[in-house]
């Protein structure tokens, strides 16, 4: 049993995350999902990013580490799109994270990362935010700096391919990520 902290993406903390922690906590886990908007939900991409703009990623940070107080050092950071960035940017200050789960994005400076630190990261290989190329530098540069990071990408998929409320869902590509997930945290 581990515990893990689940950020949302630009969207904000919609069904789809909470479906994400149901799986985790059916799975005998302790899931914190912040809501690092204050109860705003966007309805499309654009929308999110400006909600994100309005709120700040200084709040947004805030509120992640907030969200994080009380929880145990080896909490695992998880994170959906801009949750990826906001687990690999608490991870600086919480470098006895169990491990650091990445769905929809990268996140973690190479320059602060934990020795072994076990990663995991699922991108769709026709994502345009996070293109495969972009990808594999981080990967590289994360391995390099001493992470343990596994990189699983999911042919012909978008961006948000395990959000079953937007038109890039795909899900196959969304069971096996998950399925893939939950062993990663089950095996820390």
């Amino acid at each position: 049993m581990r515990h893990v902290a689940l950020f949302h993406s630009v969207y904000g903390l919609r069904p789809a995350v909470s479906a994400a922690a149901d799986l985790f906590r059916a799975a005998g886990h302790h899931v914190t999902a912040p809501d690092l908007y204050a109860g705003r939900v966007a309805q499309s991409i654009e929308e999110g990013f400006a909600i994100s703009g309005r709120v700040g990623w200084t709040t947004i940070l805030r509120r992640a580490h907030e969200a994080l107080d009380g929880l145990p050092a080896d909490t695992v950071l998880a994170g959906l799109s801009m949750g990826a960035g906001v687990a690999g940017a608490v991870l600086a200050e919480r470098p006895e994270a169990a491990g650091l789960l990445l769905l929809h994005g990268t996140g973690g400076d190479p320059r602060t990362v934990p020795a072994g630190l076990p990663v995991h990261v699922h991108v769709g290989e026709a994502d345009a935010m996070f293109p495969p190329a972009d990808v594999a530098a981080w990967r590289d540069a994360m391995t390099a700096a001493g992470a343990a990071v596994d990189l699983f990408t999911y042919p012909a998929v978008g961006h948000f391919f395990t959000d079953s409320g937007v038109s890039e869902f795909d899900p196959a590509a969304a069971e096996l990520a998950w399925q893939r997930g939950l062993r990663f945290v089950d095996a820390l």
